[in-house]
């Protein structure tokens, strides 16, 4: 199985939260996980990054916990991080940053990440 450093934007604390599950099921699947939280120091043993532009290596994967409206005004940040690749979760379509992800070369997928880790599309 690949190991892949994803980063999760969105993460959050809360357990009942899907960018929670997916930050805890990552490590399952054996990935490197950069949770991005502005307020919070670590989400299950990770530490957290306050935003992309404090991500400072590669990154396989971008995950997006965040909607249409945020991931808008990050976008720059984001196409910026050169991700091989971009999962936006339900809730977090978005047609422009797909276009602008696909112009520079990102893989953009609509899918959930923890559907696509339970059956091996990681």
């Amino acid at each position: 199985m690949m190991s892949y450093k994803v980063a999760v934007l969105g993460a959050s604390p809360k357990a009942d939260r899907y960018s929670n599950k997916a930050v805890k099921m990552l490590l399952e699947y054996g990935h490197e996980v950069l949770p991005i939280h502005p307020n919070i120091d670590k989400i299950h043993d990770q530490a957290c990054y306050k935003n992309l532009a404090a991500i400072d290596q590669p990154i396989h994967t971008l995950t997006l916990y965040v909607g249409e409206e945020r991931s808008n005004k990050m976008l720059d940040e984001i196409v910026g991080l050169q991700p091989q690749r971009i999962i936006m979760n339900p809730g977090t379509e978005n047609d422009f940053l797909k276009k602008e992800a696909e112009k520079q070369g990102i893989e953009v997928v609509k899918g959930c990440t923890l559907v696509m880790l339970q059956t091996k599309q990681f």
